[in-house]
Formats: structure tokens, C-alpha cells, sequence
């Protein structure tokens, strides 16, 4: 960083810029340096009620009802280019304050957004479920009459992404919410603050009628002052489950709006008995401690054949030490620090408590000897129950236990063991892995590894992993309410049943 960036700027309501109102501040540290990234006056209660107003207002005004569905593709694409023409910039941002290093950061923070706008400004175009209304088969009963269903914008969407990639989960619910024709308000994670504000002067070049897109910054007071406002429509929250329940509850008790939530997984990877052991041990580190392990479908629980373990294990440490853990502003980094000393030290907390209650860190482990920065280097633990509470908890940590199985069924009972189902990945031949793969009770299953996140595709999952879904046309259907206008092909009618 060239300097501490400092805000009081920090509010975006109406098409402008506002101070911040609140009398607090929030200051964010990078997890690398341990230095100060930026520094941001909070919102107040008030100005959250006012960006809700502001954006009630454009929903309801002329302007933006005027932009149509080739209008609001090109609001998309439009975003999409400013992010991509930004891409280094921005991922230099989001490797200072979040952690992510650069070399993934360049991909998965700020390509990834990119490519999921370039899809909803397809859809946009398109309209949910392929078009914007359709109609229904004839119905005589009492008499002819046809129908309609058309698909309408929700209205005022909150949204509020996580603080672990603030860009893409910032793109998934305003890329939904421009293509559908809804207006909203913005809450970030404070952990991802910086990176939400500049993107913010990218979304004001987009020159979008007043109120369509506001910002308000702060923490939880300022959160249930959104998600409990009586003129939001939706709420799209990505965070822990703890506070997912809290953000639906105070939807429902403000306007029973719709809440879609995505709330972390404590994912399964099945290493079938016909796998080779070798290809999967360095894609199943990776994908657990990619982003410090700070993402909702980290493989965090790593199922192998009961005769394989000790090997797998053997291999996963060698693995390990070939990683580069460290700055995440050099290109030959791998893992990079996790969000906060305190989460770190939450994190050697529940791995203490595990390895006293019997468990044993059968490979890598500990932390890498760095000057600054929130650092974990990978580790497998073993000798783990099932029930454990690390083994039941999302960590957001580059942590993962290796459970044993005697069979294929119970390897399918212990992948199922848990409150979350957000995603799973089966390793070994298609042929085998494919029933596997059908029996896991997961959103979504990769086998072998799977390939690229495909925004036409759906995400979430049941359980504890949240409601609805983001992204694919499940995802885009949830800014729509569905209208049904009937009418009788004989004229009017006398209503059934007088």
C-alpha cells in the first residue's frame, strides 16, 4: 500500500457519496503486514433507512423501469469490463486485505466476478426460466379462460456478502439484481470494506439513475437495521450459520421478505478404494487450503480407505512441505495468511482441544516462520470421531481431518454426518464414483475434481448450508415474484361459485 486510505466518504445513497454519520470508525489491517489497509466512518441507523428509501424510490420511479431487458444486459457487461479492466489493481486490494494470493486472486476474486456479470447480462436478456412470462394451457373449469405468469423483479434487495471474496459474492447478488430490474442496498463484510468501496467508484461510472445501487458500512447494528427493514423485499446474506439465523429472523419479524442465505459447509471428499491414491493427495490439499482455507466448500474432511490412511497421511505431509505459505503479494505463493489474529488463535484453539482429546496431526501443521502475518501452514488431523466438534465445525482455516472407512456405505454415512450440505467431491473411476456421487446429500458434487465454478450453474445447499440457491436459473428465479393474470375467453364472467 502506498498510504492509509482513509474515508469519511464511506456512504453511497442516491447516486452520491455521503459521509459516513455514524461516531464510529472501522479501520481494516491486512492479515499479511499486520499494517492498516484503510480506514472508513460507518454508517448510521439513519442513513441506512435513507438508502433504503433511496433505493425504494428508484424501484417505484420511472427511470429505472425504463431501462428494459437489453438495458439492464448492457448495465452488466458494462460492470463486468470496468472489473476486468481493473483486475490487477483489485486483486493487489483484495491480496492486502483479505489474504488471497495474488495469483488467485487475479482468478478466482476478480475473474470469477466477472464471469458470473458476463452470464447474468446474458440472462438478463433472456429473463428467468427463459423468458419474462409465459403462458398457461387452456383451464374449463367453470369456464374457457387462459392464463399468464409473469415474472417481476422482487423489489429492494439487501445484500450482504462475506468478507472472503468480497468481489464475487458482491457480483452474484448485484449482477442478479440489476438483470432482474430490483434495486439495492449494499452492506459489506468490514473485513472486506476497502474492496467493496472501490468497486463502488467503478459502479459509479456506470451512471445508473439514483438510488439503484446504495452502500452503507458498519456492523451488526447497522446489518439488523437493514435485514430488518419493513421496505426490503429480499435479502441475500452470505456468512456463518449463527448469524444466517439471526438475518432471517429479522427478516421475517421486519417485512417477511424473502431471505436467500448461504451459510458455509463442512464439505466431504470421498477418496474411493478405486482412486490412485497419488493424483488425489496434492488436489485435496488445495482445494482445503486454497484462500487460508476461507471458503464455504473447502474440503475440510478428507474420507479415505481405513487400509490407505497412514499412506495418504504420508503422502499429504510431503505434499505440504512443497507448498509456499506466506506474502501473498508474491507470485509464488500458495497459502496465504487467514482474516484476523483472533481467528487464528480461535483456530489453534479448537485444534489444542482436538489433539487433547485424542487426536494427532498427522501432517503438516503449526505455523511458518514469518516476521508478520496471520499465518497457518496446512495440516490433516487424525484420530478424529466423527461427531468432534472440529469435525462438525467450519473452521475458515487451511485444517482438514482425514476420516477412515471400512466400505463404501459408511463412507457415504460419514460424508452425510453433518449439519451442512453444501458441496462434496467423489475421487475414482466415473463408474464408481457416480452412485457415490448420487448419495451424498450435498448442492453440489464434483467428481474427480470437477472444473471451473460455472455461474449457469446452481449454488447452495440444504441444512445448515442455507436457503435457496445463487447463481443458474434457480439462482436468477429468486429476485423474481411470479404473477398469474387469468382472464375468461367468453368475456366477463360471474366469479365461480356465486
Amino acid at each position: 500500500m502506498s498510504g492509509l486510505d482513509t474515508r469519511s466518504k464511506s456512504t453511497y445513497i442516491d447516486g452520491a457519496w455521503r459521509d459516513g454519520e455514524s461516531s464510529e470508525t472501522y479501520t481494516s489491517w491486512s492479515p499479511s503486514t499486520e499494517q492498516a489497509v484503510g480506514t472508513a466512518q460507518l454508517s448510521s441507523p439513519e442513513q441506512v433507512d435513507a438508502a433504503v428509501a433511496s433505493a425504494r424510490a428508484a424501484f417505484e420511479g420511472d427511470a429505472w423501469r425504463a431501462y428494459g431487458p437489453k438495458d439492464r444486459a448492457r448495465v452488466v457487461s458494462r460492470l463486468a469490463d470496468l472489473l476486468e479492466k481493473n483486475t490487477e489493481p483489485l486483486a493487489r486490494l483484495i491480496a492486502d486485505e483479505v489474504g488471497t494470493p495474488i495469483g488467485a486472486a487475479r482468478g478466482m476474486q476478480v475473474g470469477g466476478p466477472v464471469e458470473a456479470l458476463r452470464w447474468y447480462a446474458e440472462m438478463a436478456e433472456r429473463g428467468p426460466r427463459g423468458g419474462y412470462s409465459h403462458a398457461l394451457p387452456l383451464y374449463d373449469k367453470p369456464v374457457l379462460s387462459t392464463s399468464l405468469l409473469r415474472y417481476e423483479p422482487a423489489g429492494v434487495l439487501a445484500a450482504l456478502p462475506a468478507y472472503n471474496y468480497p468481489i464475487n459474492l458482491l457480483a452474484w447478488k448485484l449482477g442478479g439484481a440489476l438483470a432482474s430490474g430490483c434495486t439495492t442496498v449494499v452492506l459489506p463484510s468490514p473485513q472486506g470494506m476497502q474492496t467493496t468501496l472501490r468497486v463502488f467508484e467503478l459502479i459509479e461510472e456506470l451512471d445508473l439513475p439514483p438510488g439503484v445501487v446504495n452502500l452503507v458500512v458498519g456492523g451488526p447494528e447497522v446489518g439488523k437495521r437493514l435485514t430488518g427493514h419493513p421496505d426490503v423485499n429480499l435479502v441475500s446474506f452470505t456468512g456463518s450459520d449463527a448469524v444466517g439465523g439471526q438475518v432471517i429472523a429479522q427478516s421475517a419479524l421486519g417485512s417477511l421478505s424473502k431471505a436467500v442465505l448461504e451459510l458455509g459447509g463442512k464439505s466431504p471428499n470421498i477418496i474411493l478404494p478405486g482412486a490412485d491414491l497419488d493424483s488425489t493427495v496434492g488436489p485435496s490439499i488445495l482445494r482445503f487450503a486454497r484462500n487460508a482455507g476461507q471458503g464455504c466448500a473447502a474440503w475440510s474432511r478428507v474420507l479415505v480407505p481405513r487400509d490407505r490412511l497412514d499412506e495418504f497421511c504420508e503422502k499429504a505431509d510431503a505434499f505440504i512441505e512443497t507448498i509456499a505459505v506466506g506474502d501473498p503479494q508474491a507470485d509464488e505463493t500458495v497459502v496465504g495468511p487467514v482474516i484476523s489474529a483472533e481467528h487464528r488463535a480461535k483456530v489453534e484453539g479448537m485444534v489444542s482441544d482436538a489433539v487433547a482429546a485424542g487426536a494427532t496431526v498427522s501432517a503438516g501443521g503449526g505455523r511458518p516462520n514469518l516476521p508478520a502475518g496471520h499465518y497457518l501452514n496446512p495440516a490433516i488431523l487424525t484420530d478424529v470421531d466423527v461427531d468432534a466438534p472440529i469435525a462438525q465445525t467450519e473452521l475458515f482455516a487451511p485444517i482438514a481431518i482425514a476420516l477412515p472407512y471400512s466400505d463404501v456405505d459408511e463412507a457415504v454415512r460419514i460424508a452425510n454426518a453433518t449439519s451442512y450440505g453444501l458441496a462434496a467431491n467423489v475421487f475414482g473411476p466415473l463408474d464408481e464414483a457416480m452412485p457415490v456421487a448420487e448419495r451424498v446429500r450435498s448442492g453440489t458434487v464434483t467428481i474427480n475434481g470437477g472444473a471451473g465454478m460455472r455461474p449457469d450453474a446452481p449454488w447452495g445447499g440444504p441444512g445448515r448450508s442455507g436457503v435457496g440457491r445463487e447463481l443458474g436459473e434457480d439462482g436468477f428465479a429468486e429476485f423474481f415474484e411470479v404473477k398469474h393474470i387469468q382472464w375468461p375467453l367468453a368475456g366477463v364472467t360471474r366469479p365461480p361459485g356465486t
